[in-house]
């Protein structure tokens, strides 16, 4: 029996996970709370949908990614939800346009894909 623990390696993704989370829930309360325009609440909780269930997946998958395919999936999921939600959110809180949106979800939809291509050669 060994008695020597291995540290873990502190992942960027996992902390960046959980910050998608806690944002997602202040932007929640914001939509819930701060926002009388259906379309402007709508479009924010799309928005916290999508960056709470993917940073729930980048903190926990992350520690999960030793080769470098699981790694640059879980990078392309983070970049693909900061475009996809972050343009929602820009769009409600800054007016700006939702451009970005459409290239996030790409961005998501192939994380996901390499995420699984990952697990499927392991």
């Amino acid at each position: 029996m060994s008695l020597v623990r291995s540290r873990s390696v502190p992942t960027p993704s996992a902390a960046f996970g959980a910050l998608l989370c806690a944002l997602s829930i202040g932007l929640a309360a914001y939509a819930a709370h701060g926002v009388a325009d259906a379309k402007a609440q709508s479009f924010l909780n799309t928005a916290c949908l999508y960056a709470f269930g993917n940073g729930v997946a980048l903190a926990a998958l992350a520690p999960r990614a030793a080769r470098a395919l699981g790694r640059w999936a879980l990078r392309l999921l983070l970049v693909g939800t900061l475009a996809f939600s972050g343009s929602l959110a820009l769009n409600v809180l800054a007016g700006t346009p939702t451009t970005l949106a459409p290239a996030g979800g790409m961005a998501m939809i192939l994380a996901w894909l390499l995420w699984a291509i990952d697990a499927l050669r392991r």
